[in-house]
Formats: C-alpha cells, sequence, structure tokens
C-alpha cells in the first residue's frame, strides 16, 4: 500500500508558509514504513531541530481504480479518518531552495499518523467535515473540506491519472493553516466532527 499526499489543498495553509498557489494539486508519497505505529509515541528525528504538525482528513481506497471520473470517485473509498503528517520543516525549507524533492523531510519513519476510521455514510455531507488538532489540550488547527481548493472526489480523479490507486492506499487530502512546532512531551489530540480520532505523545 502506499500513502498519497496533497499538499498546498487550503489558501490559509499556503499563505502562513508563503508558497505559490498551484494551477494543480501538488503531489508527494510517503513509504509504508512512514506509519507510526498504533500505540506508539513519535521520536522527533535527530535530523531536525523543526518539527511541524500537519492534520489532515483520510480516505481509504476500498477498489482497484485508474482513469476514474471524479463523477465515479466516490464509489472507490467508504471510510474517513484523520491523520498527521509530520514535517521537518527546516530540512523542507533546504531542499525546496535547491529544487529538490522533499521526501527526506516529509517521508521519514514514524512521519504518517493514521487514527481511527469512521464510515462515511455517519457523516453528512463529506465536502463540509470538520476537524481540528489539540496540542496539549489547546486547539492549534481548525480546518473543514469545504475549504479545499480540490475535494475529495477531484482529489481521486487527479491522482488516478498518474498512478493505479489500489486497496489499501491511504490519502491524506491536505492540511489548513495552524502549522507549528512540536517539542518532546507534547501531547496531539485529532478531533473529526468533534470525534477524537487519535492521540499521540511527542518524545
Amino acid at each position: 500500500m502506499k500513502l498519497i499526499c496533497i499538499g498546498r489543498n487550503y489558501t490559509e495553509h499556503i499563505e502562513e508558509l508563503e508558497n505559490e498557489k498551484p494551477t494543480d494539486p501538488v503531489i508527494f508519497l510517503k513509504p509504508d514504513t512512514a506509519i507510526l505505529l498504533k500505540k506508539q509515541p513519535f521520536f522527533i528525528p535527530d535530523f531536525s531541530n523543526n518539527v511541524h504538525y500537519e492534520v489532515e482528513v483520510l480516505v481509504k481506497i476500498n477498489r482497484v481504480g485508474k482513469y476514474i471520473d471524479k463523477k465515479f470517485a466516490h464509489k472507490y473509498y467508504n471510510e474517513i479518518g484523520l491523520g498527521i503528517d509530520f514535517t521537518a520543516r527546516d530540512l523542507q525549507t533546504k531542499l525546496k531552495e535547491k529544487g529538490l524533492p522533499w521526501e527526506k523531510a516529509k517521508a521519514f519513519d514514524g512521519s504518517a499518523v493514521i487514527g481511527k476510521w469512521m464510515p462515511k455514510e455517519e457523516l453528512s455531507d463529506i465536502n463540509k467535515i470538520s476537524f481540528s488538532l489539540k496540542k496539549n489540550d489547546i486547539f492549534v488547527q481548525n480546518g473543514n473540506t469545504s475549504h479545499m481548493l480540490w475535494k475529495i472526489d477531484e482529489i481521486i480523479e487527479y491522482i488516478s491519472k498518474y498512478f493505479t490507486l489500489k486497496i489499501g492506499d491511504i490519502i491524506f487530502t491536505g492540511t489548513p493553516a495552524g502549522v507549528g512546532k512540536v517539542s518532546v512531551n507534547d501531547n496531539l489530540k485529532g478531533f473529526l466532527e468533534n470525534r477524537e480520532m487519535f492521540s499521540i505523545t511527542v518524545k
């Protein structure tokens, strides 16, 4: 299975990092070794002094597909989740300055938190999902999928032009504004429609 991530999908997050607004979705991949194992803490890697949390709505693919039209995309998933795309921001900045790929900053071991899953039928509107992240019991990120530049079904259509989607693949759909640095002993809790989806400790 693969983790397919969408960057720069919320305007306010693009602005807070002073990035250019893309004309097409920005795609990068994480290997399955990036998945943080259940009930394990997140360890800040020794190659970064500025790791950021980025909370994101997740989509789990449930059938094989290629060149999927957006009007059929809803048939390719039945579960929605929440996770974190941990990013070594200092390393990413250096890589971006040199025009190099981001993988060392985005795809390192443990950089992908995958929380609980929810049947999409329990959500009234996929394009109006509220989600949030608490750091040490203070809300630091609040988002809603209505603010996405590219909605979930559009993302699936776009990704499937380039990559065959397979059962178990997970799409990270982008993060809203409010990203920030994590420190040792931080606790991070993610919420989807006010339901707690994960809780992790930083070491």
